[in-house]
């Protein structure tokens, strides 16, 4: 149950980021959702290995580098789902930070409603 919550509070992000970010496109709340499971197979699946593969640029730049890795799986997700889009690398990046962002918060109010 809590993996679904968590998986329409990540599809919630989705879809207020689109419509807030110009260069992201969802086409609605299906799309919102099926982006956020994308994501998550994405970030177990494909993360760790370019994370792995990255490691000693990721240790030049002091991590920034993963910035750029988590907006490669963004545009990944772009490529594999018909009702998702990103303009550009740069939107990528911040849709990344802001989405990452929010689903802190998310998850920080989750916990304190179960308290």
């Amino acid at each position: 149950m809590n993996l679904i919550i968590r998986l329409l509070l990540n599809a919630i992000a989705v879809f207020v980021l689109a419509n807030v970010l110009n260069g992201v496109h969802v086409d609605g709340y299906v799309s919102a959702i099926i982006v956020a499971v994308v994501l998550s197979v994405l970030n177990v699946l494909v993360k760790p290995l370019l994370v792995i593969l990255t490691l000693p640029i990721t240790i030049v730049t002091l991590g920034l580098f993963l910035l750029v890795v988590n907006a490669l799986i963004i545009l990944l997700a772009d490529k594999l789902i018909d009702g998702f889009s990103v303009d550009n690398i740069w939107w990528a990046i911040l849709f990344s930070v802001l989405l990452s962002i929010l689903q802190s918060l998310l998850q920080s109010f989750m916990k304190k409603n179960k308290k």
